[in-house]
């Protein structure tokens, strides 16, 4: 690559935008953010059971979400960390005894460790707040829906479908104006008890429709949970996010669990009072970060891995920009026409730079890995980043099942062309 790395050393002339000598260079700040997301180090051989494990306590939250362009999103993290593994895996943690993750609104709908979920009690006892149109109109139009969609799910997971059919419940929808759905009122029913915590996922059908069932018997203990204070669950929500990506400012510290700035602002100065975390100047930044006092501090970084655009090194676009100084934002919502970079793009982290970042599509009718395009990012070498990224592309494949990469020779993006050769 052509960007300089860095040494880490720390200079007299290094500043923040106030002037201010610096604790950390952007360098500093970069390695510890990827460190402790737990991307710094070559992935192993062979994936273990075990290692998954090991990522889930390492991140403690993975987003979710429906797009299918490459893959469900939960899944594209832990091949970032691990490369091939086996999706079973994570299928069972998140559907089997003794289950190591459960579904609930966190970073969007997410899957969280169970000891995590009692600490969005917050949320879920403020709904006129935090919970959406459909579930509140549910649960006050329909509060007799509501009690037997309870006593359904007392017999056994079920679907919404399966509810709606075999509760015969109204048929009409539930209408707010809300773009995103337009839900039967079993499917509000089910919604409004999955944001209070008393329905948790089974798991998912192949459909990836959500299994819904009542959480005290999917996890025992796990709904009458009681973590004190709503200021308490949310300082130690805090913390958790501070152990997950190392340093970063208040408002990233707030994103991880979406909590409110307010609340974030409260639980940031208690815990850096108490040394919990230790405030920090980085370099060329006004705003102070906050750094977790276990934080790895190494000296240099061997990552490379494609990130999903639902991925927790990514998904806070602004940190993003100032640690890495890439503007990444998701175009699939937007019109073809409208998009930049493409339909689902993945930044390439290569050292510690996010590189290029890449277009990619699974193309499962003809068994392909598709790249429509791949963008190289300023001041880096073209001839430094395509031989990992192809390699990168490759192993991706692999673990989708996809017997080769195409990416076509006249395609947009300054690294199309040659990776398309380098790929032929």
């Amino acid at each position: 690559m052509a960007e300089n790395n860095g040494s880490g050393g720390k200079t007299a002339t290094r500043a923040t935008r106030t002037g201010k000598p610096a604790d950390l260079s952007l360098s500093e700040a970069r390695r510890i953010a990827i460190a402790a997301q737990g991307l710094g180090r070559p992935r192993p051989a062979r994936a273990t059971k075990r290692q998954l494990g090991a990522v889930i306590n390492r991140l403690r939250l993975i987003q979710i979400d429906a797009v299918t362009a490459l893959e469900r999103a939960h899944y594209l993290p832990f091949f970032s960390r691990l490369g091939p593994y086996d999706k079973a895996w994570l299928d069972q943690a998140t559907s089997r005894p003794p289950r190591q993750l459960v579904e609930t609104w966190a970073h969007e709908a997410s899957f969280v460790q169970p000891d995590l979920y009692p600490l969005f009690g917050w949320r879920r006892d403020d709904p006129q707040r935090y919970a959406w149109g459909q579930m509140i109109k549910a649960a006050r139009e329909h509060p007799d829906a509501v009690q037997a969609v309870r006593a359904a799910l007392a017999e056994g997971p079920l679907t919404a479908k399966q509810l709606h059919v075999q509760l015969e419940l109204p048929d009409r929808r539930l209408r707010t104006g809300n773009p995103w759905g337009n839900w039967t009122v079993a499917k509000g029913a089910l919604e409004w008890l999955f944001w209070t915590g008393e329905v948790t996922a089974a798991g998912r059908t192949p459909q990836f429709e959500r299994v819904y069932g009542l959480a005290e018997q999917l996890v025992p203990g796990l709904a009458n949970a009681q973590p004190g204070s709503h200021a308490d669950q949310q300082r130690r929500l805090v913390e958790y996010a501070a152990e997950a990506i190392g340093i970063g400012q208040i408002g990233s510290l707030a994103d991880y669990f979406r909590l409110p700035l307010t609340a974030a602002k409260s639980a940031v100065a208690e815990l850096a009072e108490a040394g919990a975390l230790i405030q920090v100047a980085v370099e060329g930044q006004r705003e102070p970060y906050y750094l977790h006092p276990q934080a790895a501090q190494p000296r240099q970084t061997r990552a490379r891995a494609l990130l999903s655009p639902f991925d927790s090194m990514v998904f806070d676009r602004r940190r993003v920009e100032r640690l890495f100084g890439m503007r990444y934002r998701l175009e699939y919502y937007l019109p073809a026409a409208k998009r930049v970079y493409g339909y689902f793009v993945m930044p390439f982290l290569l050292g510690e730079h996010l590189v290029a970042r890449v277009d990619v599509k699974s193309d499962r009718r003809e068994g392909v890995l598709r790249v429509p395009a791949a963008w190289l990012e300023p001041a880096f070498a073209a001839d430094a980043v395509l031989p990992p990224l192809a390699e990168e592309l490759r192993q991706l494949a692999t673990w989708l099942g996809f017997g080769r990469v195409v990416a076509p020779p006249e395609g947009p993006g300054e690294l199309t062309a040659r990776l398309a050769a380098i790929l032929a």
